[in-house]
């Protein structure tokens, strides 16, 4: 878990976004192996990745979010490369997300960066979400 200064931040940027913070630290603290990487900008969390391991060879990008006063200057893609190095590095085969088409350029920075459509459906809330994947070995 980030420390109380980083956690707080990332709750913050994340009700921006998302309009909500739907008890996100207790979920946090409930993930597997929790991969926490952030952009910070004089003392400030402007962007976020959060993920957690699925198996010991398929992790799940869970949550991300870039501060709209940051974007379009690479900040997520960053996150991702990072986030995508760590997984190679510590023997992740696949690293799999899920977004929704309300959630454009998401959706085309994962395919931007070798994610498949693999699969989609309609959640209990009704709302249609995209699962996406990356085979992270031999690249």
């Amino acid at each position: 878990m980030p420390d109380d200064h980083v956690a707080d931040g990332i709750l913050e940027l994340h009700k921006v976004i998302f309009s909500t913070n739907d008890n996100l630290l207790s979920k946090m603290e409930r993930k597997s192996k929790l991969l926490v990487i952030t952009a910070v900008y004089d003392m400030k969390v402007i962007g976020y990745k959060i993920g957690y391991e699925i198996d010991a060879n398929i992790f799940y990008s869970w949550l991300g979010g870039v501060d709209s006063n940051y974007r379009n200057y690479g900040i997520a893609s960053n996150l991702m490369q990072k986030q995508h190095q760590y997984l190679r590095e510590n023997g992740y085969h696949i690293v799999q997300t899920k977004t929704m088409n309300k959630w454009r350029n998401m959706l085309i920075l994962n395919i931007k960066n070798g994610f498949d459509v693999i699969d989609t459906y309609i959640d209990e809330k009704g709302l249609h979400k995209i699962i996406l994947e990356k085979k992270l070995l031999g690249e």
